[in-house]
């Protein structure tokens, strides 16, 4: 595949054989089977029965009593995403995914959110045990920032039956994390056969090519019911950009000569034939390569039922975070010509150059249980293992201040997360106790968790003593420190945390009359460390007023822990400034050449550093939330269903990361436990902690209608429509601490663009309309999807940029060509749509155009084709 990269011909080539390919799907040879319908979405799926959200009794999606969304795996499909989170972004109108939001790690795992909150905010199980989160955390994003998400993309999509999401408070019923919901993924359990598929596609200009293969089969185990169902993803996009051309006017030196008082500037011969877009590199999506596989089974045994189901992943990624260029400003009057960077050292990049930073992460979860029945009791006993290892690196970069012998690969830092949770879950139902059966459940569980953060290369994080030498630019200056966009883990940084968890619970639920259901639960768990304990309860009710008409409502507490990765985070990143025109030509209060290009890093403290203490930070809390939700929902005609939900969330205490707090050398010289970090920063830093900064209200509605009918010779068609509106304002700010304030009274702990990034950085709004039509061996899925309006809020009034909403349509058409070949083709954003152009373009770098927060990306339209066979 390594040659099919090498030009944007060869790509449309590779591409054009895979439709041709698909034309000629029916040569292929295959067992035949029967014709695979098109999704029913309408029907089905609020038919079906759900495990979510309820314990012992089967419910189905219309009754019941808190509000879930069934996905398909044929919906899965039908939407031509090869990454579960774009999935799940393109059909559930809750969930956002901004298009690009930060660099380095943020990138690799975009945060998400739900409901208006956190990807780390809501629960994710598989089979319904917990999935692990990752352990890159999102420090570089702005929304989601600082969060540890569940990182959705290492599940194969083709292991998927289906996904059932609760749009509920549960912490009392699964524990903590989920405020916002439940995502539970349900694996396939098929004994039989099994489908191969390989799907290209890439952008309208040409670029960000996509393929992706999956296979999966099924066979029976034993003579009683038993299965092995075995499922593999691969997965590979190359990067794209949407930089404009580099403003900037000269990329390289010029010569300044004066003669009889007349200055005459020419431009250095490179400039006339430099790639202006080079240098936007960064301005997209990266490149990235994924196999995941999965693995669920089941065994019957005497009396029991073994079962166990698992993950195993890779990801090798690859993406632009920065770059030193030649000086970019302009050159006028006398002034002197600026020469390169003094960071870009001409003996080693006389261009400049880009940064990237690399990823390699090998991820894995598995779980081992039984079931069975005792004394009327049924019960599940199981035991899940899981690590996420990552390993950071820099490529194509250098630390200037160990002169030209500095390397340009670099260890970064090792990041490690390991997770162990086991169960008992209990359940039974009681007759003759109340009119009707009272369902019973209690459980406990045990969780043991490790994060690990381990240093990387000493020549990626020290200081050198690299003097530019006389002839060249900045002669007799020290090179900033640190690398490009990014600094190594030095061993101060580094470090580990581990904590265990116990909780117990109990969950009841009663029909009291032939149509009023009511529920209860509550769960204590206690945390060891400074976590300490908490209780979490529930009430549920649902009352069908008349036949097919129903009230339903849930009013719960619950709350979710700091995450590891949050108490033991520290690193450092470097960001460029150019110095200031004269009289302001000063850089953190020291003087500088107007023009130059600076650098300064930005250091995210542990909160239990002396550092830290000294900026006002504190031991970490749990966030606490209180969740109301109150529905309806009606079937007035035969297929036609509505559902209406409207729900608020009082969070306190969440955790975010603080302002950017810049801290001159003066000011670190000022505070005693301040001047050890002039070692490593001597021109000062700014610097982050996390903290419980403040309380939040999100109140939002949920509104789903499905419709199917039959259209006789013409087939099937089956609409929905689905909307969601949630709106988050912060209730209370902790002040900033007098501490902090001694240090620099300017500094405040969250500021205006902390709080829009909370509040207005994700759409209100979202519509979701979706017609899929159907007749024998074709099938069409037609989706529509309307993002509201979103902020981007910068340090000012005067810097912000609201974000228009904008309607974008998907499209998938397939053909069964033989009872067991299909084909498709399918376009996403069908239209080219692109975010609004006003962004505050970068005019060095060309980026910026689309801003950054865009939920449905900034690279246009995508065309793709599918082959799947089925055997």
């Amino acid at each position: 595949m390594t040659f099919v990269s090498s030009s944007k011909t060869l790509k449309r080539s590779a591409f054009a054989g895979l439709l041709l390919a698909c034309a000629s799907g029916a040569a292929l040879a295959a067992e035949p089977i029967p014709s695979v319908e098109a999704p029913d979405a309408a029907a089905d799926a609020l038919d079906g029965v759900v495990v979510t959200g309820v314990r012992g009794v089967r419910r189905t999606v219309a009754d019941s009593p808190a509000p879930i969304d069934v996905i398909s795996s044929e919906q899965l499909t039908a939407t031509g995403k090869t990454g579960l989170k774009e999935v799940l972004n393109t059909l559930i109108p809750s969930f956002n995914l901004p298009g690009v939001n930060g660099g380095g790690t943020s990138w690799t795992v975009r945060a998400i959110t739900l409901r208006g909150l956190n990807g780390d905010q809501a629960l994710f199980l598989v089979n319904g045990k917990r999935r692990h989160t990752t352990s890159l955390i999102n420090n570089l994003a702005r929304v989601g920032r600082g969060g540890v998400p569940v990182d959705l993309d290492l599940i194969p999509a083709s292991a998927i039956e289906r996904i059932e999401v609760l749009r509920d408070g549960a912490s009392a019923q699964y524990g903590s994390d989920a405020i916002a919901g439940v995502v539970n993924i349900i694996l396939k359990k098929d004994t039989g056969g099994g489908a191969f598929s390989y799907t290209g596609g890439q952008n309208y200009l040409g670029d960000g090519d996509t393929r992706a293969a999956s296979l999966n089969f099924g066979r029976a185990l034993g003579d009683e019911g038993g299965f092995l169902q075995v499922a593999i993803n691969w997965k590979n996009n190359e990067a794209a950009s949407r930089a404009v051309s580099s403003r900037a006017q000269y990329l390289y030196q010029p010569t300044v000569t004066t003669v009889g008082g007349a200055t005459t500037v020419t431009p250095d011969p490179r400039d006339a034939t430099a790639d202006r877009y080079f240098w936007g590199a960064s301005y997209g999506p990266g490149e990235e390569d994924i196999i995941a596989t999965a693995y669920n089974a089941e065994l019957p045994w005497r009396d029991l039922v073994l079962y166990s189901s698992g993950t195993v992943s890779h990801r090798s990624s690859k993406k632009v975070t920065g770059s030193f260029l030649p000086n970019l400003a302009p050159v006028t009057g006398v002034t002197a010509g600026r020469p390169l960077n003094r960071n870009s050292l001409p003996e080693v990049y006389p261009n400049g150059f880009n940064a990237l930073r690399r990823i390699f992460e090998l991820d894995w979860q598995t779980s081992l249980g039984a079931r069975g029945e005792k004394a009327g009791w049924a019960w599940d006993a199981s035991t899940t293992f899981a690590q996420d290892h990552a390993q950071l690196d820099g490529q194509n970069t250098l630390n200037a201040t160990l002169g030209p012998d500095s390397p340009t690969y670099f260890h970064l830092s090792t990041h490690q997360f390991q997770q162990w949770t086991n169960n008992l879950d209990v359940t039974r139902s009681f007759e003759g106790v109340l009119p009707r059966p009272l369902q019973v459940s209690w459980g406990l569980e045990h969780r043991y968790e490790r994060f690990l953060i381990e240093a990387g290369d000493e020549a990626s994080y020290i200081v050198g003593d690299y003097v530019i030498p006389a002839g060249q630019p900045f002669a007799g200056l020290r090179p900033n420190p640190g690398l490009s966009s990014y600094a190594g883990t030095a061993p101060e940084d580094a470090g580990s945390a581990t904590r265990h968890s116990y909780a117990a619970y109990l969950d009841v639920g009663t029909d009291l009359t032939e149509n009023w259901y009511v529920g209860a639960a509550v769960r204590h768990e206690r945390y060891t460390g400074d976590v300490g304990e908490t209780t979490s309860g529930k009430l549920t009710t649902r009352w069908e007023f008349l036949p097919g008409y129903a009230l339903r409502a849930t009013v719960s507490n619950g709350f979710r822990a700091p995450s590891l990765g949050q108490t033991v985070f520290a690193t450092s990143t470097i960001s460029g400034s150019l110095c200031p025109a004269a009289p302001n030509n000063t850089f953190r209060g020291a003087p500088c050449t107007p023009g130059e290009y600076l650098t300064f890093p930005t250091k995210v403290l542990r909160t239990d550093t002396a550092e830290a203490k000294a900026l006002g930070a504190s031991p970490l809390k749990p966030e606490t939330s209180t969740n109301y939700s109150f529905g309806i929902t009606a079937e007035p005609l035969a297929r036609l269903r509505l559902t209406l939900d409207a729900y608020q969330i009082d969070i306190d205490d969440r955790i975010v990361d603080t302002s950017n707090l810049d801290l001159s050398v003066t000011q670190l010289q000022s505070q005693p436990a301040l001047v050890g970090l002039l070692a490593r920063f001597p021109q000062g830093l700014t610097a982050t902690y996390y903290t419980n900064a403040v309380s939040t209200r999100t109140t939002g509605v949920d509104f789903v209608a499905e419709y199917g009918f039959d259209l006789g010779f013409a087939g099937r068609l089956n609409l929905n429509a689905a909307y969601a509106f949630n709106k988050t304002k912060v209730r209370d700010v902790a002040q900033t601490p007098a501490i902090l304030k001694a240090v620099n009274p300017n500094l405040v702990l969250f500021d205006r663009q902390k709080i829009s990034d909370l509040t207005v950085g994700t759409p209100r709004e979202k519509v979701v309309l979706g017609a899929v039509w159907s007749r024998q061996t074709l099938s069409a899925s037609l989706r529509t999807t309307r993002y509201g309006e979103y902020t981007e809020a910068g340090t000012s009034v005067s810097l912000d940029r609201t974000y228009s909403p904008k309607w974008v349509v998907d499209l998938d058409i397939a053909w069964d060509v033989r009872p067991s070949t299909n084909i498709a083709i399918g376009a996403n954003n069908l239209f080219d749509q692109y975010p609004d152009k006003i962004g505050i373009v970068n005019a060095d770098q060309g980026t910026l155009q689309y801003g950054l927060f865009s939920p449905f990306g900034i690279t246009g339209g995508y065309y793709y084709a599918r082959l799947t066979q089925r055997f």
